[in-house]
């Protein structure tokens, strides 16, 4: 069993991971829900929420209360994993500190999340990966053109990665427990995680090169590494690494042979001086198609590139509905047909059907029943206290 404690999207998205593969995992919320809950804005459902929240099972608690902390040092006297990103004092109060939930269950793999990492002067600054993930690490500052303020993130595209990482210390945790038979503390941040996702630039700084600053003082402007629009007003990014092979091709593709006899492009360090040049010559050429002429044209040559696709339609792509990107749910509701699956894959490991994201407490009393053989009276008088929370039955 695991026990996600933990608030918004890295912690929990490891827990949904674990709930893809068989793993019962309780969710443990305050009565008003989880504030990841309101990401929604004006829109009628909570689609966040149906995405990290599925295959859990929802336990309202109001953790500020003793009885209700009693509730989940049970939970955690049982459970296997227990997922938490709570940040300095917060462990403490709340006794969701590791050396509590070790002294009640010496087995359980304890996985701590955080914005900043666990020492320093940041270890209890909020973080979301917006500011810890992508600000802090610097891929903020690389991805920019030439004198062009930063473009901020998308949601949760540094929370999925870390949560990766999440996942990959618990079971890496658990194979050990197999093999030992002890618990452990495991844990990552999202600083941790921008930081090696940049590595590359990073280490670069470390041995010597700015490649961040030299962009920003001199432009890049690789027509290799260059984002083009069609007629139809799409994109297409080049990503061609091996510029000695691809050139001649990509001059075919595009119908301008005669590029390769031109003296600005001879060879490859003199088009790169005059890369502006290339660069305006490809332009006018791309424009000139649409997006389906184009790539057709990039496909048939073997010139590496990728069709910048809108988010309308990624999740109709051919390509990610045969790989089970995106899944079928199961459910008539036109809300929930379908939805994204984690991107990995084990041989012969089928994953869980999505059971629907629960609403607030939805499933208090069931697992106050059947985890840890509470009465009804027990679970009233929990009730009654405000320890926990049970939904109302919508009136007739």
């Amino acid at each position: 069993m695991v026990i996600d404690a933990a608030t918004f999207l890295a912690g929990p998205g490891a827990a949904t991971v674990l709930g893809d593969y068989g793993a019962r995992v309780v969710k443990i919320e305050p009565p008003g829900g989880d504030r990841y809950r309101t990401l929604k804005g004006t829109w009628h459902i909570d689609y966040n929420w149906l995405l990290t929240s599925r295959n859990k099972e929802s336990l309202a608690l109001d953790v500020s209360k003793p009885e209700a902390r009693q509730i989940v040092h049970e939970l955690v006297r049982r459970a296997d994993v227990f997922i938490t990103n709570f940040i300095g004092d917060q462990l403490v109060k709340f006794e969701y500190d590791y050396d509590k939930i070790r002294e009640l269950n010496p087995r359980i793999i304890y996985a701590h999340i955080s914005g900043y990492g666990t020492q320093g002067p940041h270890v209890a600054k909020r973080g979301f990966d917006s500011s810890a993930w992508w600000a802090r690490s610097g891929l903020m500052d690389f991805v920019r053109e030439q004198g062009v303020i930063p473009s901020t993130s998308a949601p949760g595209m540094g929370d999925h990665a870390t949560a990766i990482t999440l996942f990959s210390s618990i079971v890496s945790a658990l194979y050990r427990r197999e093999r030992t038979g002890i618990g452990g503390y495991v844990s990552t941040s999202l600083l941790a995680n921008g930081i090696w996702s940049n590595g590359m630039l990073l280490q670069g700084v470390l041995s010597g090169t700015d490649v961040s600053k030299r962009r920003q003082l001199r432009g890049v402007n690789n027509p290799f590494a260059h984002v083009y629009e069609t007629k139809d007003g799409q994109y297409i990014l080049f990503t061609v690494v091996n510029a000695e092979r691809e050139w001649p091709q990509l001059a075919r593709a595009l119908s301008h042979p005669e590029w390769l006899d031109d003296e600005r492009f001879v060879d490859l360090s003199t088009l790169i001086a005059n890369r502006h040049a290339l660069i305006e010559l490809v332009e006018q050429s791309i424009r000139s198609m649409n997006v389906e002429e184009a790539l057709s044209r990039l496909d048939e040559f073997g010139i590496t590139h990728s069709w910048v696709m809108p988010n309308g339609q990624v999740v109709d792509d051919e390509q990610a509905l045969l790989n089970e990107m995106i899944i079928e749910t199961g459910y008539d509701d036109e809300d929930y047909q379908r939805t994204v699956m984690n991107p990995l894959h084990i041989a012969d490991e089928k994953k869980k059907a999505p059971r629907k994201a629960p609403d607030v407490g939805a499933d208090s009393r069931s697992i106050l029943r059947s985890i840890l053989k509470k009465t009804d009276a027990d679970i009233d008088r929990l009730i009654d206290c405000g320890a926990v929370l049970e939904p109302k039955e919508p009136s007739s």
